[in-house]
């Protein structure tokens, strides 16, 4: 059988990691069998639902580069539609087939009655909250008297005393009781079907062979397995996967104000799409070798449902930003330019400035960024702050010969007409070459006099950029420490 499997977000909210994540297990399992990719839209949570939810998750897996087989902008006639609210009427005839086997029946108990009977049962403390079945053992009397009420639910008839077990791909053999579980609501009063049915309707209509999804999910696959067994239908393979965690071990949660949840934002700090493709992608799963940097075509050759993690994955910032960087000293000058255009014109960094300088800008930094949007605080780091010499790079420069070489270096910059690369490093050899002093001692008075800095970026590189009168400005007050 063709693996077929699935990613089905609900457009509540925007595409996030831990969601990315689960798309793009499922994307490299279907391409390491040769299998199709589907995404499933469960838009019933009406309420909840965002204008441009379902336009966002499709737009995002589309520029990570999770190019899925079928979904409603690439429909298979077979399998369509891929709205859960499109497809209504599928899911009452199959519900009605149950209530004609006597495999769930009709509950017109209202929500106050239930309410009740729950509060009943927790001031009981009875072992499980489970429905009364009032309506499914009502007498006839009674039973007529409820049908009156013209609505009602339509309610899984749970088999007493009976085990679920299904050998998971990640957690091997997991078994759940169903005395655990109370008959359940498998389609709403407004004809909406509750999400443990709709599933299982769609998984099986669209011929899914394996399911692989977040851990959280693992309550719900024995109420999916009743629906399966009821209707005699093979079911998929199950492989949840565990949790992400931040570096504290407590769980990642899409509103921490300490974490990137929402894959947009990533494109908007000038994250890479491939590195963060390469990112998730190791979120618990590890290839074989130790190599981790690794290409849309290797993961997808090197991929192996069998590597899955038991333990939940940690979401490590810092190998984020190693992995993004090491994407990023790829990229050729003006893909990086165009990449942090946006953030030096919010900044105004750019206003005024020639393209370039801008382009000399982002060349001097290629090697040091970890994103795009970090621009903004290398040039800050190294262009705005206040020119103050302190603590260690004072005692440094107040060491003998220091002021004598700084002198005849600022006497060479004040003659240098055309103030460029080129010409900064001819003017430095030339001040060495004056004075005697070479090596450290020469590139680290010339640096810290003029940036206030032990290190940073190639010097007669920032030099230029920061300009023949501010580099002046700079040496002036360095040799007023002197006096």
């Amino acid at each position: 059988m063709k693996v077929r499997v699935r990613y089905a977000p609900s457009p509540t909210g925007y595409l996030h990691i831990g969601n990315a994540r689960t798309a793009l297990f499922n994307y490299l399992f279907a391409r390491k069998y040769n299998g199709e990719f589907i995404v499933r839209i469960e838009d019933t949570d009406i309420e909840r639902n965002v204008p441009d939810g379902e336009e966002s998750q499709l737009k995002y897996l589309k520029w990570l580069g999770i190019d899925y087989d079928e979904s409603v902008d690439k429909i298979n006639p077979k399998y369509a539609p891929y709205r859960q609210l499109e497809r209504l009427d599928i899911y009452k005839k199959y519900a009605m087939k149950l209530v004609e086997k006597g495999l769930a029946y009709k509950c017109y108990c209202t929500e106050e009655e239930l309410a009740a009977e729950r509060n009943g049962l927790s001031e009981e403390k009875a072992s499980h909250i489970h429905y009364s079945r009032r309506c499914l053992n009502a007498s006839p009397e009674e039973l007529k008297e409820l049908e009156k009420r013209g609505e009602y639910t339509i309610r899984f008839k749970v088999p007493e005393h009976k085990t679920y077990t299904f050998n998971d791909l990640v957690k091997g053999e997991v078994s759940f009781s169903s005395d655990d579980i109370g008959d359940w609501v498998i389609l709403k009063r407004n004809g909406i079907p509750t999400y443990n049915f709709a599933v299982v309707i769609d998984d099986h209509l669209m011929d899914i062979t394996h399911v692989l999804r977040g851990e959280e999910h693992i309550t719900n696959t024995p109420k999916q397995l009743m629906i399966y067994e009821a209707f005699g239908w093979e079911p998929p393979v199950f492989g949840h996967m565990t949790l992400i965690v931040k570096e504290d071990g407590k769980k990642l949660s899409k509103r921490d104000p300490n974490y990137i949840a929402f894959i947009s934002q990533y494109e908007e700090y000038g994250y890479l799409p491939e590195a963060l493709f390469n990112f998730i992608a190791l979120l618990g799963w590890s290839p074989e070798g130790e190599e981790e940097i690794l290409s849309k075509e290797e993961l997808i050759a090197k991929f192996d449902e069998k590597r899955l993690s038991k333990s939940p994955a940690t979401f490590d910032r810092n190998k984020l930003n190693y992995i993004n960087s090491c994407y990023i000293k790829k990229l050729p000058l003006d893909k990086l330019v165009e990449l942090c255009r946006p953030h030096l014109e919010k900044h105004k960094i750019s206003l005024n400035r020639s393209e370039e300088w801008i382009t000399k800008l982002v060349a001097l930094f290629h090697d040091r960024l970890s994103y795009a949007k970090e621009i903004v605080d290398l040039y800050h780091e190294f262009f705005e702050t206040e020119f103050n010499i302190e603590g260690e790079a004072l005692d440094f420069i107040k060491q003998d010969g220091v002021k004598e070489t700084l002198i005849v270096f600022k006497d060479k910059v004040e003659k240098l007409e055309d103030f460029t690369e080129e010409n900064i490093q001819e003017v430095i050899k030339a001040t060495g070459k004056e004075t005697k002093a070479k090596g450290k001692m020469l590139y680290m008075p010339c640096r810290i006099a003029t940036t206030a800095q032990m290190h940073g970026p190639e010097l007669p590189k920032m030099l230029e950029l920061i300009g023949k009168a501010e580099v002046l400005r700079r040496l002036e007050k360095t040799l007023e420490l002197f006096d």
